[in-house]
């Protein structure tokens, strides 16, 4: 068979809203929902966000820990890195084993410069104490990043300390299965800012976002409210499969003209 096939994939002309995937998610309003994604518009998303938050590179190895399952592990395992032909290591199994050491130990092998991982995992690893880390040479890195949820103060500062050495800039990035790719990140790739503790800096280009209070009045600084997004972005959902209604409600009924996340922000 593979004698008699050929080693060239002509591509197939598609509409840029053309199905790209189906994912299901819990996400933040209730039972699984089939998250819809296009093709033109979400490569062109994962391109973008690829590019400016991780600074990639020729040289780069880039490590995502996230299973493809995900969308973390879809858009930033796969589509990102082969968007822009990078060179990255992928793994299966668990972090943990065979050993506790597993992720430091191919960072090492591999010389990872750009490991991307959440905040769930850190703590594991925090928990595992320094010796295992120090024990290994994680010199090649150059930037970390973190996704998934929020990452408290306390370990952002041991994943830029320990893991870092001081050296590597931590992405802190917010997305959804919804947004098909980041929306909040420093961006490296772009432009030098100070980071902080525990915060996902500023929105992408061409993303708008404001935080809000029920009636959709913006809240004043450091004062809790939902956060939403004023204006439409290359990797936005199409629609949830088979509930175009409930597409509309979920996300775009509670304040006009808006995209509902869900989640809080201040």
């Amino acid at each position: 068979m593979m004698k008699s096939s050929s080693s060239e994939c002509k591509p197939e002309k598609l509409e840029s809203t053309h199905p790209l995937y189906i994912l299901y998610t819990s996400g933040t309003t209730g039972k699984p929902k089939g998250v819809l994604h296009g093709t033109g518009g979400y490569l062109t998303h994962l391109y973008s966000t690829f590019k400016w938050a991780f600074d990639i590179k020729d040289s780069d190895v880039f490590f995502c820990t996230a299973d493809i399952g995900w969308v973390t592990g879809h858009s930033y395992v796969v589509y990102g890195p082969l968007l822009h032909g990078a060179t990255e290591v992928m793994y299966e199994g668990a972090p943990d084993f065979p050993d506790a050491s597993r992720m430091w130990q191919i960072i090492q092998k591999y010389k990872v410069t750009i490991f991307y991982t959440t905040p769930t995992a850190l703590r594991m690893f925090m928990k595992f104490g320094d010796e295992l880390p120090n024990s290994h040479d994680l010199s090649t890195l150059r930037l970390l990043g973190t996704v998934g949820e929020p990452i408290n103060p306390e370990v952002w500062k041991w994943y830029f300390k320990t893991i870092g050495k001081e050296k590597c800039p931590i992405i802190d990035t917010w997305w959804q299965t919804e947004t098909g790719g980041m929306m909040i990140s420093s961006l490296p790739g772009l432009e030098t800012i100070p980071l902080k503790p525990g915060s996902g800096t500023r929105p992408i280009p061409g993303v708008s976002i404001s935080v809000v209070d029920e009636n959709g009045v913006d809240v004043e600084p450091n004062k809790k409210g939902y956060l939403i997004i004023k204006n439409p972005w290359p990797g936005m959902l199409l629609t949830l499969w088979n509930d175009d209604e409930k597409y509309k409600t979920a996300y775009w009924a509670k304040y006009e003209n808006c995209y509902y996340s869900g989640d809080y922000a201040m």
